[in-house]
C-alpha cells in the first residue's frame, strides 16, 4: 500500500484594507478629468480612445492624459498629487 500526500493550493491571501470610492460629481460639464495611464498593457491606447470620445461627445469636459512616472506596481505620490491639484476627477486606466 502506498501513501499519497495532498497539498492545499489555496495559499494565504494578503490582508486587503478597503477604501471608499470618491464621491461622484453632479456633472462633468466644465470639469477637468485626468485620464491616468498606469502603464499596464495597452492602457494608454484605451485612454487615448476615451480622450477622443470625450472630445467628440462631451466637448465641455477637458481631459488630461497623464502617465505615472514608474511601473504600475509602484506607488507614485507625485503623480497623484498632480492629478489632485489639476483635476476635478480621474479615470485610472489599468489595461485590457
Amino acid at each position: 500500500m502506498s501513501t499519497l500526500s495532498v497539498l492545499n493550493p489555496m495559499g494565504y491571501p494578503p490582508k486587503v484594507t478597503a477604501k471608499p470610492m470618491a464621491p461622484r460629481l453632479d456633472t462633468l460639464a466644465g470639469k477637468t478629468v485626468s485620464l491616468v495611464d498606469c502603464r499596464f498593457d495597452d492602457s494608454d491606447v484605451f485612454l487615448r480612445q476615451m480622450q477622443a470620445w470625450f472630445e467628440d461627445n462631451m466637448p465641455s469636459v477637458k481631459t488630461r492624459f497623464v502617465q505615472i512616472r514608474n511601473v504600475y506596481t509602484k506607488d507614485d505620490p507625485e503623480t497623484w498629487a498632480e492629478v489632485k491639484e489639476h483635476s476635478d476627477a480621474a479615470i485610472i486606466g489599468v489595461g485590457h
